[in-house]
Formats: C-alpha cells, sequence, structure tokens
C-alpha cells in the first residue's frame, strides 16, 4: 500500500518536473534580432519586457510575436547601439508611440493625480460612510403620538366591520 503511494507520488513529481519548462514564458525574440554584445542584448531585454506591445496589449513586446513588436525590439536595439541609454530609448518610444507603450506607466505629472484619486476616492467615500452611521446613530428616535379619540373611534369601527 505504502509503495503505491510512493509510486503515485513519484509519478506525479516526474509529469510536473518535465512539464515544468512548458510552463515557463515563451520569448519571442527570434535569433536575427539578438545583439552579439550580451550586455546589449541584456538591456534590450530588461527594457522589451517593460514595453507594451500596442497590438496584443496585455504582452510585452519580448513575448509577442506580432509583425509590430517585432520591429519595436528592433528600434529598441537599434537605439542601444547607437549609445541611447535605458531611459533615452523609453522616451524615444513614449515620444513616438505615446505611454501606452509602456507595461507600468510613469508615477509623474498628470499620472500622479491618476494614481492617487482612487486612493482619495476611497478615503473620502469611507468618511461620509463613517459620517452617516455616526449622524443615524445619534439620531433622536421619533416620538410616537398616540392616536386621537377621531382616529380611535375609526380604528374600533373598522375592526367591528372585518
Amino acid at each position: 500500500m505504502r509503495l503505491s503511494i510512493y509510486l503515485r507520488s513519484l509519478a506525479i513529481f516526474l509529469c510536473l518536473a518535465l512539464a515544468w519548462p512548458l510552463a515557463t514564458p515563451v520569448y519571442a525574440v527570434q535569433p536575427d534580432e539578438m545583439l552579439e554584445d550580451p550586455v546589449l542584448e541584456n538591456r534590450a531585454r530588461e527594457l522589451s519586457r517593460g514595453l507594451r506591445c500596442v497590438v496584443c496589449q496585455n504582452e510585452s513586446i519580448d513575448e509577442s510575436n506580432a509583425d509590430l513588436a517585432r520591429e519595436l525590439r528592433l528600434v529598441v536595439r537599434e537605439r542601444l547601439v547607437a549609445g541611447d541609454s535605458n531611459e533615452e530609448v523609453l522616451d524615444y518610444l513614449v515620444q513616438r508611440y505615446g505611454e501606452f507603450v509602456l507595461l507600468r506607466p510613469r508615477t509623474d505629472g498628470w499620472n500622479m493625480v491618476l494614481w492617487l484619486s482612487g486612493p482619495a476616492l476611497f478615503l473620502i467615500a469611507l468618511g461620509i460612510g463613517i459620517t452617516y452611521i455616526r449622524s443615524r446613530s445619534n439620531a433622536v428616535a421619533p416620538t410616537e403620538a398616540g392616536l386621537s379619540e377621531d382616529e380611535t373611534a375609526r380604528l374600533k369601527e373598522i375592526l367591528k366591520d372585518s
């Protein structure tokens, strides 16, 4: 019995170990795109992981097989070979395609308003909710006035009829 459980566990482990390489991301970088200098190629890969494919929109250009992603990868490598810094390459692409090309938008300027508006609106709503609940708990309960004599007589009359 124990040997059977052991063999099943071993089989599951081997299946997972063999399937692990299939679960890793597949990069779309073609061999003809790669730079000969490993330092520049690592910088290009780092940059392309942070750039959005404008066709696929939820993939980086490093993972996308779209033609435009290939062109962007080539542009990144051309700019690096020309001597641009990482920031200069990003600035060039943002100028050309807009901030949408960045997978992680910058947090400066107007984007700071967008980043902070969510938490600010949450705090405002929380404050309004707390104020409302406190005002309701401190509110004076309405006093119930008894029925007038006419209303009491009318109620007795209605109850007799039913």
